[in-house]
């Protein structure tokens, strides 16, 4: 009987394995004042992203947002899409996993004074 659970639990735990999402990563550009790449349009799922700071000349980092919503207001920031360090010049920081759904978002930088951009999630 042991054997027999012990069979059950391993092809439970490779069943469960095997359909845990992937995660994705989206990198994004940012140079003095504006990311690069204005739109994104991504499918539903589990992201990271990877935030570069080509010579801003300052620190840069990340804010995403369900587009509507005050951006001034942190309680509306995703935080698990905040830089897990802020990105100095010529380097790059990832973000911890964000599962988005459909929908529209913004995101921006507020170090950098970017304006807001649009992401979509079909």
């Amino acid at each position: 009987m042991k054997k027999v659970i012990t069979l059950f639990a391993f092809i439970f735990s490779i069943a469960f394995s095997s359909s845990a999402q992937e995660v994705k990563t989206v990198s994004l550009e940012q140079t003095k004042g504006e990311f690069t790449q204005k739109q994104i349009t991504l499918s539903e799922g589990n992201y990271v992203f990877n935030i570069s700071n080509n010579s801003v000349g300052t620190d840069v980092g990340f804010v995403l947002i369900p587009a509507g919503k005050d951006a001034s207001d942190p309680k509306n920031h995703i935080q698990e899409a905040y830089v897990t360090k802020v990105v100095a010049d010529g380097k790059t920081e990832s973000s911890k996993t964000v599962t988005l759904k459909k929908g529209e978002y913004n995101y921006f930088c507020p170090l950098n004074k970017t304006p807001q951009y649009k992401l979509i999630v079909q």
